[in-house]
């Protein structure tokens, strides 16, 4: 009796196993049969839109619904400029779940990338036009240092009604400040960078008392001081334009 019980089990997991292949000889399973004909997408976008989404995984569904690869389907809707990660998942009989995870853009970086939250750097075709955004440059095998320095750079200058817009690494280690009023803060070597900017951040009410503007241009690579240039007046730029 155990025997028989032994057999049936046996009988019903081979016939499990091969239900698949004689699924596939019988055309069960083929696309024709069993095709994808619903997308339904979980997602807030504000850079990527459908048809590009569409376009993406349009080539992946001719297999139909079993052969569906969802990894590839990730793949090709992650690649999308815009797009950080992609989930896929199947839901019976004939419908393709995506949730799609969108880049949030931190800074430009070099004029022609960005730097996403995640401190990603992407290229799109528009990035150039993304002037609200600070303005990091220097290499790109040290832009997790600029960035750092510019995290530094907004906490040193607040409160003083400065704001830090953009921050410049050369290949030779100079650091430069933008600020949100087109001023220029050169610090030079970075060894040296830091102190040099608490220096001027020290001395800053005083170098601002008595001026209504902003200053244009601060050079803080000097030993014991910094010199600082304002805009002309407007009467003596009537002047010299007379002239």
């Amino acid at each position: 009796m155990k025997g028989h019980v032994r057999l049936a089990v046996w009988c019903v997991v081979v016939a499990l196993v091969a239900l698949p292949i004689v699924g596939v000889l019988n055309g069960w399973f083929a696309a024709s049969r069993w095709p994808v004909t619903k997308l339904t997408m979980q997602a807030s976008f504000k850079h990527v839109d459908a048809q590009q989404i569409r376009a993406a995984i349009l080539p992946h569904l001719g297999k139909g619904f079993f052969a569906l690869d969802l990894g590839e389907v990730q793949k090709a809707v992650a690649a999308l400029p815009w797009v950080a990660s992609a989930e896929a998942s199947k839901r019976w009989p004939d419908t393709l779940l995506l949730r799609v995870y969108e880049r949030k853009p931190f800074a430009r970086w070099n004029e022609k990338q960005l730097i996403s939250r995640q401190g990603v750097v992407f290229s799109v075709p528009e990035a150039a036009s993304y002037t609200a955004l600070p303005d990091l440059r220097g290499p790109d095998d040290q832009m997790s240092d600029v960035v750092g320095f510019y995290a530094d750079a907004l906490k040193a200058f607040a409160g003083t009604g400065l704001k830090i817009a953009g921050v410049t690494l050369t290949d030779r280690g100079s650091w430069t400040l933008a600020t949100a009023d087109g001023a220029q803060i050169v610090l030079g070597d970075r060894a040296l960078a830091g102190a040099r900017l608490r220096r001027f951040i020290d001395a800053y009410p005083q170098v601002v008392a008595g001026h209504t503007d902003h200053f244009i241009y601060a050079d803080l690579r000097y030993t014991n001081g910094f010199a600082v240039r304002w805009p002309e007046p407007a009467a003596a730029a009537k002047t010299a334009a007379r002239t």
